[in-house]
């Protein structure tokens, strides 16, 4: 019982945590709505045709309409877009928060999960949104991302349908052992009873017969009472014992029974545990390389953060990128890509120790944490992670490819926050960039 209502609470929270994520895919839905509002604003004036399929655009936001309506206008808006360029070229327009914009969008895109192929797609669409040129562009990109925030919201709804299914299977199975407990303790009372009034009646009738024994004055009348007295004893324990048969019966069947349903039971919650337990390991791990995600670096980093003002071992973050990733995947496709990816990932996971940690937290970049490590041992580490990188062998489309990473160090302070050592690791890795890539560069 006491496992169950643990797997209850267990669905419960889960329930609770859809829920949350739902809402805060609410929010990411309204931000990118006033995008598409604000891109539409910023767009209008250049030519009367495109301004009438800005405004419905804009209209069409305005009522939150589907993301099939929205699509609808999109492909109008670049048609129209094309056809005004194919009479009058339109100037490329750049608005003083186009930058902003674009930071903004990028900010979604990453933010959106790996699983279910989003992953890839997000990546294809921070790519257009770094050579996207007009608002249509930057509009269309908005709307692609729209969709894929509005099927991550329908995954969501029908893995909390799926949750709420199960609990409910999980309350109905302990409802039949609700029942199965009233009916044995409604049994008991009923046999404790009966054999209160089956031991009363045996008293009764001993009773008597001490009296009849007493008052009677010859050997035959009294061989008679004794007799019709043990007849009616007799018959009352054949009835008992005939009570007693069925009711042992009826509670081997209701015995048999509950065990096959919590034998049901057992076999369900098994399943069930190791498919959270496959759901917690997927939610935290990156599905194309195997590594953890961004979500539970934040998680682990945040705890390593909270231990350095104990006193406990020195920790030095590694902030990777490959370079040049942009130009194998424009060259030789996102194929190519994903395999430099999990080949890169495969070195990084190499070289771990037991304590160690390393994640994917975006397109190409990856950050580990070394336990118990100093900036100096940490810099060898790095520089050994990346000539087994620079030793890897690709050939893509028949043409051998070179593949090389960069590295910024930075080591956990006191008092640091998040935020912090991730911009000290992120600075060094920039210089790193600078100095001319290939290279590992300490805080």
């Amino acid at each position: 019982m006491s496992d169950t209502g643990e797997w209850k609470q267990k669905y419960r929270d889960s329930l609770i945590e859809m829920e949350a994520e739902e809402t805060r895919w609410r929010h990411t839905e309204q931000v990118l709505r006033r995008l598409v509002g604000r891109l539409c604003a910023a767009g209008m004036g250049v030519n009367p045709q495109l301004d009438d399929e800005l405004m419905a655009l804009a209209a069409a936001n305005r009522r939150n309409a589907d993301t099939d309506e929205l699509g609808r206008l999109a492909e109008s808006l670049t048609t129209t877009v094309v056809a005004v360029d194919a009479v009058s070229p339109v100037p490329t327009i750049t608005f003083p928060t186009d930058t902003h914009t674009r930071l903004a969008i990028k900010s979604l895109l990453d933010r959106l999960p790996a699983g279910n192929g989003t992953g890839s797609i997000a990546q294809a669409l921070v790519t257009e949104l770094a050579t996207a040129k007009n608002d249509a562009a930057l509009a269309g990109i908005v709307r692609r991302t729209a969709d894929l925030i509005h099927e991550h919201g329908a995954r969501l709804a029908q893995e909390r349908l799926q949750s709420a299914a199960i609990l409910g299977k999980v309350t109905e199975r302990l409802g039949e052992m609700a029942g199965y407990l009233s009916d044995a303790n409604q049994a008991n009372r009923s046999h404790f009873e009966d054999t209160q009034s089956h031991s009363d009646t045996v008293l009764s009738q001993v009773r008597a017969l001490t009296d009849e024994v007493g008052s009677a004055s010859e050997l035959s009348v009294l061989q008679s009472l004794v007799n019709a007295r043990l007849e009616r004893v007799s018959e009352h324990i054949s009835g008992f014992r005939a009570r007693e048969a069925i009711r042992l019966q009826e509670f081997k069947g209701r015995t048999e029974q509950m065990r096959a349903r919590i034998a049901e039971l057992e076999r369900e919650t098994g399943e069930l545990h190791s498919q959270l337990d496959r759901e917690k390991q997927g939610a935290r791990l990156d599905p194309l390389t195997g590594v953890a995600n961004r979500k539970s670096f934040e998680e682990h980093l945040s705890s390593q953060l909270a231990k350095q003002s104990g006193g406990e071992p020195a920790v030095v973050m590694l902030l990777w990128d490959i370079d040049n990733f942009k130009v194998i995947n424009d060259s030789y496709g996102h194929r190519a890509g994903d395999r430099v990816l999990q080949s890169v990932a495969g070195c990084f996971l190499a070289a771990m120790r037991g304590s160690d940690f390393v994640a994917r937290i975006g397109g190409e970049e990856f950050v580990m944490l070394l336990t118990g490590t100093k900036i100096a041992p940490a810099l060898l580490i790095a520089n050994e992670v990346r000539s087994a990188v620079e030793a890897l062998r690709f050939h893509f489309r028949g043409t051998p490819v070179r593949v090389t990473v960069s590295c910024g160090l930075a080591e956990l302070q006191q008092n640091d926050a998040a935020g912090t050592v991730f911009d000290r690791a992120d600075s060094a890795l920039y210089r790193a960039k600078q100095a001319g890539k290939n290279l590992c560069v300490a805080a």
